[in-house]
Parts: C-alpha cells; structure tokens; sequence
C-alpha cells in the first residue's frame, strides 16, 4: 500500500491518538511515585496521645520559641497549602511547638482563623528535647534554629517522610522538606507532590477495588 501524505495525516490525527489512549487505558500506574526520603518518622503521639500521623496525609512545621516573627511562613501555608486540601479526606497540618509558647499560638490562631476553617490544623506542645528527637528523625539536612525550621515536612499513612530525590534546588538532590517562606516553592512543588501522593493512594484503592471484582467474578 502506497503511503501518501492524505493517510500520514489520517493516521496522525485518529490512528495514533487511540493507541496512546488504548496504552494508557490498560497499563497500571502510570505515574511517578513520589519517593520516600526516611521511612518511619516518629510519630506525634509521643507529644499528643490523642493525634497520631498514622492513616493520614500530614505537613509537620515547627514554630519554634519567637511565633510571632515567623508566622509569615505559616500564613503562606495556610493559604497556599491548607486552603487547597482542606476537603481532603485524611489530610492535617501538624504544627509543633515549645511548651510555654501557648500564648503566642492562641494569636496566630485567632489570625490564621479570621479566614479559615481551622478544623485540620493541630497544634501540639512538647519540650525542647521531644522537639529535636521529632525533628531528627526526619533525617534532614537541615537543623532546627531556635526550634523553628522554615521547611514544611510531608508525611504519608504509613509514617513515611516524601519528598524528591533529583531535585534541581538541593544540593544532593534530596528535597526533603518545603520552604514555607517560599511561595513559588509551595505553589510549584508541595502543591504538586501532595496531589501526586494522593492520586497515589487513589490509583491503590481503584486497584485494590478492581482486584476484589476480578476475584469475584472467578468465584474466589
């Protein structure tokens, strides 16, 4: 068969088309995971017996000791970050803090909440040294000052710390948290992989789902 410029621009427009459909159609996760940087954080019921990171999508920030000269970050959070997710299902903002600052965080509260529903924001006490043991166990590059860190932590159901491993920014290419002061960093990564964690767990339920079915079908 004589091929002629008329069935090249057939075969672009519908043949080709439905084939990529078709390969995407029948292949199974067909995404980027989002990697696990350190696996199995402590967990925030060891300050707060009645909150846990279990079975949730969490962002773990720490506030440190002067609130109120950072807060900037956390309303950039607040607005970039909570406000996209809060009707998701299972999500939370943990928010750490030392015991004694209560005051401080009953005023971020009240301005973070003028516009919020702060339903999934919590906020937890603990001590100075349950504070760094917390942090550490996110095995980051980078140290706490004064108890405060500009990076917002992601942490999945399982107690895992997410994040990027070939990221252009950081120098080994390890992102292990998000620059809250950064609003293009909010807006073009922690936006983005907080979506791809989600779907993640969306593409295992549609599969689990599919796999019952299948099961079902066959009589077992």
């Amino acid at each position: 068969m004589k091929i002629t410029k008329k069935r090249v621009v057939l075969f672009l427009l519908f043949i080709f088309p439905l084939i990529c459909f078709l390969i995407l159609s029948t292949g199974k996760n067909n995404f980027t995971k989002l990697p696990v940087i350190s696996k199995n954080v402590s967990d925030i019921s060891l300050l707060d017996s009645t909150k846990t990171l279990k079975d949730n999508i969490s962002i773990v920030c720490f506030l440190g000791n002067d609130i109120n000269e950072n807060k900037g970050g956390f309303f950039n959070l607040n607005e970039k970050i909570y406000k996209k997710f809060i009707a998701y299902n299972k999500f939370q903002i943990i928010a750490i803090y030392p015991k004694g600052k209560e005051l401080q965080v009953q005023e971020v509260k009240k301005e973070i909440g003028a516009f919020t529903d702060m339903v999934k924001w919590n906020f937890i006490s603990g001590s100075k040294e349950e504070i760094i043991a917390l942090h550490s166990s996110f095995n980051s590059t980078e140290t706490l000052s004064n108890l405060y860190s500009n990076s917002a932590f992601l942490v999945d159901k399982n107690g895992d710390l997410r994040g990027r491993i070939n990221d252009g920014d950081s120098s080994n290419g390890k992102l292990f948290g998000y620059n809250i002061r950064s609003v293009s960093e909010l807006n073009s990564k922690m936006k983005d992989d907080i979506l791809v964690l989600f779907y993640e767990y969306y593409a295992a339920f549609k599969d689990k789902n599919k796999n019952k079915a299948d099961r079902k079908e066959v009589g077992l």
